[in-house]
């Protein structure tokens, strides 16, 4: 029968073992696998020992620890490996050399890392399929003329496909960030052991290279205590949500106005209103947008509150909050890529709406500047026509009075021609060829210069894996020819 679980068990051990486990464990094997190849190669254990152990972990690379049923007969994931090795080699766990040169704390930030740069790709692919969709969006729309706010009120006109590609060059840095982190993941602590390292000869460059890490981190010390990599992992996913769901609110309000088509697939209905469909997924995701900032929250005060040392709290206590904040920025990226992907222009403001407005009033001074006129006399002149009454009402007479009163000196026809051209045809926007503004031809360029960006991201994450697949191949091998010994 087995004995109850003790108090320290039931509500902690158990809770952390059954999220862990199935984050952890294959991640364990694997790097096992190379740790035992290393101690042959290196000469540390006998080669039947090696292929005994060998052969043992392959059986365990079929487990599903999803499964596993926390009993309190050993302490953690870490001993529930060791005790299921034994009993896959056949042998009592006292004859396993599974642990020789290598303690749970250089494990653990292993595993933790390899654990993270699977989600971290996961993620960061989410990040460029969203950028691409938006980039494609941006590209169709770009002669869709909206009106902008800014705090919140009209501004000045601008389009669709203007907005999208704003939003994707902050997924493009985004992405970038993400890249970089990886790299910074792929630092391999094997081989540091409880923090000292070891008197036997291993080869950490060895047990790097057959799990795919590119470099070693250079001080032991840092190797088990160093948490700077997790707080990056949570603080870039909270900045990249926060970003993505200030995205969310516009799109809130272009669907309430009907500017774009509300899509089906990311609704649901009412529960007393048939005519209802509530585009909830985007209140959804600036909901995630905050549980990522409290992840983010919670693993700064987890680390600032633990010593410079192997800690608890620095590393396994925070990584539960790590893998799920990875998981909710990989769903987060694809609703809102998925989104997108549907979002088509239905209702915008007609010429007139964003006229009426007051939106063009920018344009006009402008078009008054470029006659001459000193900046805040322009200015001055198009506030006191707007707040006299909307720009479809002005006249050749208004302007001239208008200019007259504010002591300007007298404008010319071409002047006045344009200020009120300019007031009344917010599409000229879409002539601006300022490069980086919303006319219709920049906005393409912005396009064409982004989707070259993301394509230099996802040539590095096609590097990444590469990596990791041939490392893959690299302790198979290994591993193949040790069991056949």
């Amino acid at each position: 029968m087995t004995p109850a679980l003790t108090i320290y068990q039931q509500h902690h051990l158990r809770v952390v073992f059954d999220h862990h486990a199935a984050h952890l464990y294959p991640a364990m094997v694997k790097a096992s696998q190379a740790h035992v190849v290393m101690l042959a190669e290196q000469g540390l254990i006998p080669a039947d020992s090696a292929a005994m152990m060998l052969r043992g972990l392959l059986v365990l690379t079929e487990d599903r620890p999803e499964e596993f049923d926390y009993d309190g007969s050993v302490e953690d994931v870490y001993y529930t490996l060791e005790k299921r090795l034994a009993a896959a080699c056949g042998v009592e766990v006292s004859q396993l050399s599974v642990q020789l040169a290598r303690s749970r704390n250089d494990l653990d930030a292993g595993v933790f890392r390899m654990v993270l740069r699977d989600q971290l790709l996961q993620v960061l692919d989410a990040v460029l399929a969203a950028g691409r969709t938006i980039l494609d969006r941006a590209d169709r729309h770009a002669d869709v003329v909206i009106t902008g706010y800014t705090h919140r009120r009209p501004a000045q006109p601008t389009s669709i496909g203007h907005v999208f590609a704003g939003y994707a060059e902050a997924l493009v840095g985004e992405g970038f960030a993400y890249a970089d982190l990886l790299d910074e993941m792929n630092r391999s602590p094997l081989g540091s052991c409880a923090f000292a390292g070891t008197d036997l000869d291993i080869s950490p460059r060895r047990l790097a290279d057959l799990l795919g890490f590119e470099r070693l981190i250079i001080n032991s010390y840092e190797a088990v205590a160093g948490a700077d990599h997790l707080v990056r992992v949570a603080t870039l996913n909270a900045q990249a949500l926060a970003t993505g769901a200030r995205l969310a609110r516009t799109l809130m309000d272009w669907l309430s106005w009907g500017w774009v088509v509300t899509p089906g697939e990311f609704t649901q209905g009412s529960s007393i209103m048939p005519q209802k469909r509530n585009p909830v997924v985007l209140e959804h995701l600036v909901s995630m947008a905050g549980a990522a900032a409290a992840d983010a929250v919670s693993v700064l005060n987890n680390v600032g509150a633990a010593w410079w040392e192997d800690s608890n709290n620095a590393t396994t206590d925070v990584q539960a909050r790590l893998w799920d904040g990875d998981d909710r920025a990989y769903r987060f990226f694809s609703l809102l890529g998925g989104l997108i992907a549907e979002l088509d222009p239905l209702r915008p403001p007609a010429g007139e709406e964003i006229v009426a407005s007051g939106a063009t009033t920018t344009a006009a001074a402008d078009a008054l500047a470029r006659h001459g006129v000193p900046f805040r006399g322009a200015h001055s002149l198009l506030g006191r026509l707007v707040r006299n009454g909307p720009p479809a009402t002005w006249t050749e007479q208004d302007v001239r009075s208008t200019a007259a009163d504010l002591g300007l000196a007298e404008l010319d026809e071409a002047a006045i021609r344009d200020l009120l051209a300019a007031a009344v045809h917010p599409e000229f926007v879409l002539r601006r060829a300022q490069a980086d503004g919303p006319g219709e031809a920049a906005v393409r360029e912005q396009v064409a210069q982004l989707r070259s960006m993301m394509t230099a991201v996802a040539a590095r994450v096609d590097t990444f894996r590469d990596r990791l697949v041939r490392a893959d191949e690299a302790l198979a091998e290994a591993v193949a020819a040790r069991v056949a010994r």
